[in-house]
């Protein structure tokens, strides 16, 4: 009998990755993808936040609600900090963490011989090694994922994932290689580099760095574009500058997390840089990348934040970037900042990521003017065809639309000169 299955993904692009090396693990197994009649359901869960612990709780009841012949397995980030919780309250039929993922079509034989649960879950995630899945493709349209390393060892004080995804580790050069010469085979134009803290890649292992590895993934035949998700600013060292700023196929954007302008919530937070050190390394990129595209990540409403804090934090962000993704601080238990006095209020922390969303508007409004009467690369996504427009992004990661070629340009790298009604307005 051909077994037919449904993977669904909460939470980062890391979850979709490892959701699709299983699929493509099952596919190569004799597994057939069903969305409507599975016999079997796969959940990855997510644990970022309070708010993700929740709808991983609501997806694992909803799937085994709707698919109740089929088996059911749980996994992931969620799994991994709650499993006691999940066998004994939501009875999934295998329960695994963030480890034995490669064991999923084993334990699906197991489960079907002899019909009883199995909950496999190692608490010890620091002992972790890289768990290799194979080769995949994942992708959103036209560009695909490349996971490179998982874990994380920075223990920021509001983060839970060092705790559910282990400590920081590497995988092999050569399987990532052959995985990216296998993603231009297929015809992929941009391959982002992903894993939980992307620029740590290496520190686990002697002989190669994150620098190294993008020089010699950017030397690929046929690579057009390789694109990094998010790196620390402490991790762009001058190579990768020079790397970025001479390799045609290098992404002009980083998106480097901040986090906090203010030094004492950084502190506080365990970032390990100053506000200070911070600006510079902007300015040294900028210097020598000037048309490179800055985004960010900043959380307000730290425990402590006070609104000079906060106004610290809007004037790093107006120094330094072209973009800024907000969070409202979330407490995690069993971090240590759950534990912090003067918790913030949610009306003073909607208020200031309102703020900061205006900030952010202005700034990239004020990049993409910069953009004008330029010529850059662009990568198409998609096309409407009843108006004869097609939507792309720009090398810096700058929306553009394209009106007017009379053709569907999806998946073409194409080289366009900026003009004011090229850039869409957001």
């Amino acid at each position: 009998m051909i077994m037919k299955f449904k993977v669904f993904s909460l939470g980062c692009k890391v979850n979709s990755y490892e959701c699709s090396a299983l699929a493509s693990k099952l596919i190569s197994l004799g597994y057939t993808q069903d969305d409507k009649n599975p016999d079997v359901i796969i959940i990855n869960t997510c644990s970022v936040t309070a708010t993700a612990d929740q709808k991983s709780r609501q997806h694992i009841r909803k799937f085994m609600k709707t698919y109740p012949n089929a088996i059911s397995v749980v996994m992931g980030c969620y799994s991994q900090g709650n499993f006691k919780y999940i066998a004994e309250e939501i009875n999934p039929n295998i329960l695994i963490g963030t480890k034995y993922r490669s064991d999923i079509p084993k334990l699906i034989n197991q489960y079907i011989l002899t019909k009883q649960n199995i909950v496999k879950v190692d608490e010890n995630t620091r002992k972790y090694a890289y768990e290799e899945l194979g080769i995949t493709s994942y992708t959103e349209n036209v560009r695909a994922y490349l996971k490179i390393q998982d874990g994380c060892n920075n223990f920021c004080t509001y983060c839970i994932i060092p705790y559910r995804r282990g400590q920081m580790r590497s995988r092999k050069l050569e399987n990532i290689i052959e995985e990216a010469k296998y993603l231009i085979s297929q015809g992929y134009k941009e391959i982002i580099l992903t894993g939980i803290h992307v620029g740590g890649y290496g520190q686990d292992v002697d002989g190669v760095t994150f620098s190294e590895l993008v020089d010699q993934l950017s030397s690929l035949e046929g690579l057009r574009s390789l694109r990094i998700s998010s790196i620390e600013a402490s991790e762009i060292d001058s190579r990768l500058i020079e790397l970025i700023k001479n390799r045609d196929n290098i992404a002009k954007h980083l998106h480097i997390p901040l986090q906090a302008g203010s030094d004492e919530i950084l502190r506080r937070m365990n970032r390990k840089y100053t506000s200070s050190e911070f600006i510079e390394k902007i300015k040294t990129i900028r210097k020598e990348i000037p048309d490179v595209g800055i985004t960010t990540d900043i959380i307000v409403g730290f425990p402590g934040e006070t609104d000079l804090d906060f106004e610290a934090t809007c004037n790093v962000a107006k120094e330094c970037f072209d973009q800024i993704h907000v969070f409202p601080y979330s407490a995690r238990e069993g971090t240590p900042a759950a534990k912090f006095p003067n918790q913030v209020s949610p009306q003073v922390k909607s208020s200031r990521v309102s703020v900061l969303m205006g900030i952010s508007s202005e700034l990239h409004n004020v990049f993409k003017e910069k953009m004008v009467g330029k010529t850059m690369k662009a990568l198409i996504e998609k096309y409407d065809e009843e108006n004869d427009i097609n939507y792309g992004k720009l090398t810096n990661y700058v929306e553009i639309e394209l009106k007017g070629l009379h053709s569907n340009q999806v998946g073409n790298e194409i080289s366009v000169q900026i003009e004011k009604s090229m850039i869409e307005s957001k």
